[in-house]
């Protein structure tokens, strides 16, 4: 089923598209449209997008603090009978009324350049300069380190991390090559090993093999090797203590979220101590 989504918004838009991911990840077999309207400020604006509302109805999501463009895009919407859903509406009604106060009519102003922001581009730098086992020496300085063989999802689970302000470095553990001591050694980092199933891993590793051009019958896709270097790499995380998260069947979001509270859970344990 196609469907047109028309996503306005007055600042970057970000939280809209977040928004209509999640909300369409429960659907199948849709093919959404999608119609991005950022910056929306002006009611000449708006009217150029009206426009283009009428020629492709669909599913009009929108957050628009100005009261007068709002009302003008719901009546309009209505008009053409088509639905226009703000999504942050309930919240910030609810936060007014347990805060006692009212919103901020102020366009963007999640995407202030504050402390969180800066500390969120020191987070990636620190991540991209410190992947697949580069800089161990500053190790001690991250936030969170990622163990695993090779494929299994270390450096986009990084990014990620990153992405949501965690200073995230990653190492590849191979049999034949053991990590720096200074992993075994670290106090301000979470480590945590991610492992995953031979079969997924093989499949992926051929998948990348053939992208380079390169032979596929190696010990890096050779079932066994594969089983001998994840058990290595479990062993040695239960060795050390470290938790581990099968990634098999996760995506890398919810490989971070599981990372995160594992974080959670381990500065209020600190803080109970």
């Amino acid at each position: 089923m196609k469907l047109h989504l028309h996503l306005l918004s007055d600042s970057t838009g970000e939280t809209l598209e977040n928004i209509a991911k999640a909300a369409l990840a429960q659907f199948d077999d849709v093919e959404p449209q999608r119609h991005f309207w950022p910056m929306v400020r002006s009611e000449a604006h708006l009217e150029r997008i009206l426009a283009e509302i009428a020629q492709n109805p669909g599913l009009v999501i929108f957050t628009l603090v100005n009261s007068e463009t709002r009302r003008t895009l719901e009546s309009r919407c209505r008009a053409m009978g088509l639905p226009a859903i703000a999504p942050l509406d309930p919240v910030s009604h609810a936060l007014s009324n347990l805060l006692g106060q009212e919103a901020k009519a102020r366009p963007g102003r999640q995407h202030t350049l504050d402390a969180a922001y800066f500390a969120r581009v020191d987070a990636i730098q620190f991540t991209i300069a410190h992947d697949d086992g580069v800089g161990w020496e500053n190790w001690e300085e991250a936030d969170i380190v990622l163990a695993g063989v090779s494929r299994s999802s270390k450096t986009p689970t990084s990014i990620y991390l990153a992405n949501r302000g965690f200073k995230t470095a990653n190492i590849p553990i191979v049999v034949e090559s053991p990590p720096p001591a200074a992993l075994y050694n670290l106090k301000h980092p979470l480590v945590v090993g991610l492992t995953t199933s031979a079969d997924r891993l093989v499949a992926i590793r051929r998948n990348r093999l053939l992208s380079l051009n390169e032979a596929t019958e190696t010990n890096y896709v050779d079932q066994d090797s594969v089983q001998r270097e994840l058990a290595y790499a479990r062993r040695m995380f239960a060795d050390n203590g470290w938790p581990v998260i099968d990634v098999t069947r996760r995506s890398i979001e919810e490989t971070a979220a599981a990372i995160i509270q594992l974080c959670t859970e381990r500065t209020l344990a600190k803080s109970a101590g």
